[in-house]
């Protein structure tokens, strides 16, 4: 299964290249499959290509479903120590 995560284009450099912002963190990426972006922009990242823009709204579900995921912890999945 992939995953991608949306990113927040912050800066776009040489050769397509952008500076992104993952929650928090930047990143270089490759533009080169969404030529169409700009800054402010947000994109789905994947093994370091933007692959497609997304909106705002989107985005944020998007990352505040995977923030919600990282709470579920061994405990409740019956990993516990003694489960």
């Amino acid at each position: 299964m992939c995953l991608a995560i949306p990113a927040r284009v912050k800066v776009i450099g040489e050769n397509n290249m952008a500076e992104v912002d993952i929650m928090g963190v930047s990143r270089h990426v490759s533009l080169d499959l969404v030529p169409e972006s700009k800054v402010d922009d947000w994109v789905l990242v994947h093994a370091g290509f933007a692959i497609q823009v997304v909106d705002e709204a989107y985005a944020k579900e998007t990352l505040q479903l995977l923030k919600d995921m990282a709470m579920i912890d061994d405990s409740e999945l019956g990993l516990a120590q003694g489960a």
